[in-house]
């Protein structure tokens, strides 16, 4: 996929500073703006992806339209959890203070984030994330982007990125080396088709999650694989997860593997 970096319109010191050491991280080709669009830009360097470096942040664009990183519904769910309230995926996965979790499909890091929350300032979350446009996208924003209150500032800051296919990379963990391995695929029938979410599927891996992979996850972990997916689907039993849960009326459920132990 071809992709180069630019900065904003308006070409901040702080901005071109930030796009070229992303062009380096990333072996692409820094563009000068030059009060070119994005679209513009697209166009003449035959660029499918172009990331676009702001003050403290960076964009990544497609055909499709603009992803960015931003908590989300991580913020809600943290708000709920500090009240006392339930959140599935965290009890799915069976959190406890100073547990490791491996996050095999980190997207723009909501989960990521809850699950770091869950584990506290003890715990460790490490991210993978295949797309190397939405790691460095994801990775900046978890370290720089400034959230209003400090418990979402610390869960996001404890998070390591790793641009990484998971099943490559579990393959080379030691056996037993994360507490809960977690899986949140592409799910098979999209449940809504949404325009905000179009420009991710243009870079955005939209593998099955393999028999093979579930196996090595139930090696590298020490309490449980956890896999979330859209309620009723039939992915749940083709890759043998037995134990399912979730809200009655939740859109999506959790299947939890037992480890190898």
């Amino acid at each position: 996929m071809q992709a180069i970096i630019t900065t904003d319109r308006k070409c901040h010191t702080e901005s071109i500073s930030l796009a070229k050491a992303v062009a380096e991280q990333l072996s692409i080709k820094y563009a000068e703006r030059c009060k070119y669009s994005v679209p513009v830009l697209m166009e003449k360097h035959e660029a499918e992806v172009v990331l676009v470096a702001h003050p403290g942040e960076l964009r990544l664009h497609t055909a499709a339209g603009e992803l960015f990183f931003h908590p989300n519904m991580s913020q809600l769910r943290l708000k709920n959890l500090r009240q006392g309230d339930k959140d599935h995926m965290t009890e799915a996965m069976g959190l406890t203070e100073g547990m490791s979790v491996l996050d095999c499909t980190l997207g723009f890091g909501a989960d990521a984030i809850v699950a770091s929350f869950g584990v506290g300032e003890k715990g460790q979350v490490t991210g993978l994330e295949v797309s190397p446009y939405i790691a460095a996208v994801t990775g900046y924003g978890l370290q720089h982007f400034v959230p209003g209150n400090y418990p979402l500032f610390a869960a996001m800051r404890r998070i390591r990125v790793v641009n990484a296919d998971y099943l490559d990379f579990l393959r080379q963990q030691p056996t037993g080396s994360f507490d809960v391995v977690y899986f949140d695929p592409m799910f098979r029938k999209p449940l809504t088709a949404s325009s905000s979410i179009s420009p991710l599927r243009g870079v955005a891996d939209h593998r099955a999650l393999s028999l093979a992979a579930v196996a090595e996850a139930k090696r590298v972990a020490r309490r449980r694989v956890v896999m979330k997916e859209a309620s009723g689907s039939g992915e749940f039993e083709r890759l043998g997860f037995d134990i399912v849960t979730g809200g009655k009326y939740s859109k999506v459920h959790y299947g939890i593997l037992p480890a190898d132990r």
